[in-house]
């Protein structure tokens, strides 16, 4: 389950660098559960090619943020609205501005 989140989060933030072919096959093995052989069937393309193509897409999306590291910046930053909103739970009305920002950072982090 881990892995699929962490190949979701990295298709959705590096997934427009890729082809529109990769694309499209990636989301439909990845994503879609579609087997490689069905894959292979419908791009009219060898099975080892399909299971290479992902492969490639995935060592593509881990090396973009190897290099970006726009996910784990995502990650960080959400941590800290995360203890921003728990912060403020704590303390007084006056800070529900502040709260209210937080909630707003997390919200357009999903």
């Amino acid at each position: 389950m881990e892995e699929i989140y962490e190949k979701t989060l990295l298709y959705d933030y590096y997934g427009d660098l890729l082809t529109e072919h990769q694309k499209e096959i990636y989301e439909n093995v990845v994503f879609n559960d579609m087997s490689l052989s069905e894959a292979a069937e419908e791009y009219g393309i060898s099975r080892q090619g399909v299971h290479d193509l992902i492969r490639r897409c995935n060592q593509a999306l881990e090396e973009y943020e190897s290099k970006l590291h726009m996910v784990a910046q995502s990650r960080v930053i959400r941590k800290a609205a995360e203890e921003i909103v728990k912060d403020t739970e704590k303390r007084s009305e006056n800070t529900s501005k502040v709260r209210e920002l937080a909630e707003t950072i997390l919200n357009a982090l999903q």
